[in-house]
């Protein structure tokens, strides 16, 4: 079984057990957006900017990446927006069908790996909404690829990441609190699934990459992207009281 097909058995279980990314929105919260009243995350915490999405979202076509859950697909739905919500776990898409259903929302469901876009034809969405996702793969360029693939010139990508300071240290200390040095980045779990604690990690909530921040801005930069917006957020727990350690960003495809 492939690190992917692994990640989406996992993803699963996380959904089934209410994972912070996998509790849907309200029917109150959709009805407040069908007036016009919403707001989504991309980062844990903080709301991405009204001015970062289009005026009348009406018809717009969206695409949100690996961004099943319940929460992101149905607000953006509620607005009047097309969307179609991709995801690596059928758990994490039922969230969304769930909220369809009992919302009276056409939401599109469709299960892959966000590398691969293939089903989708080249410039189909006018906007992609990529939520904190791209270190559960090995390659992110791909993932730029393919979303200035699918966008529209001129369409948007509205993405999360976080920074990989986490994964330099031993991650058993971690978790109490204690800093202590241990690996470099780039970073992959499963270079490391010899370490019981990566191991253990890995097997509750998934093979995860840290990526370099380079990849993560040069790398939609190389794809034809430019980046025209940026902000910070909370992330990681141990660190929150002193830095930021996930960002999101606009760019616009050129």
């Amino acid at each position: 079984m492939s690190y992917v097909e692994k990640n989406s058995v996992i993803w699963d279980k996380r959904s089934e057990n209410g994972d912070i990314w996998s509790i849907p929105v309200s029917s109150e919260e959709i009805e407040e957006a069908r007036k016009g009243n919403w707001k989504i995350v991309l980062t844990p915490e903080r709301a991405v900017p009204r001015d970062w999405f289009p005026e009348d979202m009406t018809g717009k076509k969206i695409l949100c990446l690996a961004s099943g859950g319940g929460q992101q697909g149905p607000v953006l739905a509620a607005t009047g927006a097309c969307v179609t919500v991709f995801d690596n776990s059928l758990g994490q898409l039922k969230k969304d069908e769930m909220a369809a259903e009992r919302d009276g929302l056409q939401i599109e469901t469709v299960q892959g790996n966000m590398q691969d876009l293939h089903m989708f034809e080249d410039a189909s969405f006018d906007l992609i909404v990529h939520p904190w996702s791209n270190n559960y793969v090995d390659d992110i360029l791909s993932v730029w690829k393919e979303c200035s693939r699918v966008l529209k010139k001129g369409g948007l990508l509205l993405t999360g990441f976080g920074t990989p300071i986490e994964y330099i240290f031993d991650p058993a200390k971690l978790e109490k609190g204690q800093l202590e040095l241990k690996y470099s980045i780039p970073y992959a779990d499963i270079d490391h699934l010899d370490d019981p604690k990566v191991k253990e990690i890995t097997d509750a909530e998934g093979f995860s990459w840290g990526h370099p921040v380079e990849e993560q801005i040069q790398g939609q930069i190389s794809a034809g992207f430019a980046i025209i917006g940026f902000y910070e957020d909370r992330g990681c727990r141990i660190f929150d009281d002193y830095m930021n350690t996930s960002m999101a960003t606009k760019a616009v495809k050129l």
